[in-house]
């Protein structure tokens, strides 16, 4: 499988592992990093949302869990090649049984979405089989510094669900971006962002496409520093 090119970084990419999607590269381009000194990434994959927040965030240090051993081995390969890599370490662990001596100013994920089915394809990365929102929240607000951001992107089907969830464990959100495939399409992901106090909430619509397969001024936007876009994009 060939690599994955962007601008300041590449990532080699495997059958056995989650790819690099529209949904990483949203999450990597729109979480608030921007006076976080301490990240965790759940569920690192690639490695794809780290190298991003490593690259718009040139002083902070990361670090990425993935239960699985193949997305761990290949997300320390990319962390490895990449220019920020003194700042990136991956670790094959379970974020359940995850402990820490420090706490976390961001935690991010792109998390599992989908209800066990009986399909193997991409089973541990996009059902909640080994990781549900509860868990996930949960295990958060005990690794979240006191003004820490908990970040994911998700389906709009399940934003009012995790909302809930947040709430009653005392994260309180702070930010929506309702996310739309193509213009004047239903709304399909939402980029949520929460911390343990409550804040003056921010909404914001984007849309990654004007027609099909035709980028919008806002993607083109917003990616220009990580995508290498061909003529006519």
């Amino acid at each position: 499988m060939k690599p994955f090119k962007f601008k300041q970084f590449e990532i080699r990419q495997s059958g056995d592992v989650f790819r690099v999607g529209t949904d990483g590269v949203l999450l990597g381009a729109l979480a608030d990093v921007a006076k976080v000194s301490n990240v965790l990434e759940i569920g690192t994959g690639t490695g794809l949302i780290s190298l991003m927040l490593a690259q718009r965030n040139p002083h902070a240090v990361f670090l990425g869990l993935d239960i699985n051993e193949n997305a761990a081995a290949l997300t320390r390969e990319n962390f490895e090649n990449a220019p920020f890599k003194r700042r990136l370490k991956c670790r094959h662990q379970d974020f359940k049984t995850f402990e820490s001596g420090e706490k976390f100013d961001l935690i991010v994920s792109n998390p599992p979405y989908f209800e066990e089915s009986g399909s193997d394809k991409d089973k541990i990365a996009r059902q909640t089989v080994e990781l549900n929102f509860e868990q996930l929240i949960v295990k958060s607000v005990q690794l979240l510094s006191g003004n820490g951001i908990l970040s994911v992107i998700i389906p709009v089907e399940a934003g009012e669900v995790f909302i809930s969830i947040a709430e009653e464990n005392n994260l309180f959100l702070n930010r929506i971006v309702r996310i739309t495939g193509i213009e004047s399409s239903k709304v399909k992901r939402l980029v949520l962002e929460f911390s343990p106090e409550r804040k003056q909430q921010e909404e914001s619509d984007f849309v990654i496409e004007k027609s099909p397969r035709q980028y919008s001024d806002q993607y083109l936007e917003l990616t220009k520093e990580f995508h290498v876009f061909k003529s006519g994009n």
